[in-house]
């Protein structure tokens, strides 16, 4: 029999979120801390429960690992559900297992209605077994799932793993790590990973909206190096005109460098998406697609509009470009990457944008690749 000790889980143990919010089964995972959680809306407040580049972390002698978590996933009435995500474990740094994840609760929602139905289901529980010897260990969790974490015991103590040099990211969906299916194969965990830093992802689904109580989360939170991708939804939400966009990027940027006013700071326009280099937005469903039990996207905004000042991706790339070099004469630790750099044209011809808007498991992975080497690398090297 095994002799089980219970561990207590708290931020020491829970790397890349901001708070644990107790619940009636254990504790939900916030990667925004509750006084941003106040100003979002219900999109932002959805994608920030889902805990992208979150991972239960420790250093531990023990031969068998049990965590045990309830996850809650939303799918559409018509719509074939994205597959199952999963936990992902890292052993030393090496991925050992990636464990379907099961169970939980599913809400399903009925666009032509609005309405919302809830299907109840059981927690997932995680057993591990661990060679022998002290190792570290990372469980990284599903990052479009929202997940309660019930309970985590060991057979031997568990600790904290030491502090690494520490990576600051904010993007959109893309960036969540959206048509990924396992959590270490979305690009910014690929990248961290490649490079060895601690990420913290504010990545969020349709919601990298220059938010002014974001840009304040960021200026308070540790961080080596801080990077931003910025663009796709600003585009596909048609949210603004390009007058306040320049504005808006300053305003966030200058937000960051109240608190970090030396930390290497990387601005990327977001990668390449065919629907709206030239064409603005708002982005919608694709209703063809939809009608035969697929999900797409199309842009519904007219090119013909640019000229007054409608945002495309062509646009924000040539905008994000011209803002950071005008910063460089007075800020010499902030740089531009060009999304087109990570996944362009052609790799769209070989990688293909499944649902026309989020890079597939593939194309994360080359992004994550190219990222560390053409902007983590380039960022540590200029400290």
């Amino acid at each position: 029999m095994t002799d089980w000790t219970d561990v207590a889980l708290d931020t020491s143990l829970v790397r890349g979120g901001a708070e644990l919010q107790r619940t009636a089964r254990g504790f939900l995972i916030h990667r925004l801390p509750a006084i941003a959680r106040a100003l979002a809306d219900a999109q932002l407040a959805m994608v920030e429960e889902q805990p992208a580049g979150v991972r239960v972390a420790f250093g531990t002698r023990a031969d068998r690992v049990e965590l045990t978590a309830h996850r809650t996933t939303v799918v559409f009435a018509g719509v074939p559900p994205r597959p199952d995500a999963s936990y992902d474990v890292t052993v030393d740094g090496e991925l050992v297992e990636q464990r379907v994840s099961t169970g939980g609760d599913r809400r399903v929602v009925d666009l032509s209605s609005g309405s919302t139905d809830v299907r109840e289901g059981p927690s997932m529980v995680l057993d591990l077994e661990l060679p022998p010897g002290e190792h570290e260990v990372e469980i990284w969790l599903p990052h479009f799932e929202r997940i309660e974490l019930v309970g985590l015991r060991a057979d031997a103590p568990i600790r904290p793993l030491s502090d690494r040099r520490s990576w600051l990211h904010y993007g959109s969906s893309v960036s969540q790590g959206s048509n990924a299916i396992h959590p270490t194969d979305s690009w910014p965990v690929v990248a961290a990973r490649a490079v060895g830093l601690d990420l913290t992802n504010l990545g969020f689904g349709g919601s990298a909206l220059l938010d002014p109580f974001v840009a304040r989360v960021m200026r308070d939170a540790p961080a080596d190096v801080i990077s931003l991708e910025l663009g796709i939804n600003i585009v596909n939400a048609d949210l603004m005109r390009r007058r306040a966009f320049g504005p808006a990027v300053d305003g966030f940027l200058d937000t960051i460098r109240d608190g970090h006013p030396d930390t290497p700071l990387l601005v990327m326009s977001s990668v390449y998406c065919p629907i709206h280099e030239q064409t603005p937005g708002p982005g919608a469903f694709d209703p063809q697609a939809f009608s035969e039990g697929r999900l797409a996207f199309q842009a519904t905004g007219d090119p013909e509009e640019v000229s007054a000042g409608r945002l495309t991706m062509e646009v924000v790339r040539e905008d994000l470009r011209r803002i950071v070099e005008r910063r460089q004469a007075d800020d010499p630790r902030i740089a531009y990457l060009d999304g087109l750099a990570l996944f362009g044209p052609e790799d769209h011809e070989r990688e293909p944008l499944p649902d026309r808007l989020h890079p597939n498991a593939a194309a994360h992975r080359l992004i994550g690749a190219r990222f560390a080497d053409q902007g983590l690398n380039g960022c540590l090297a200029i400290r």
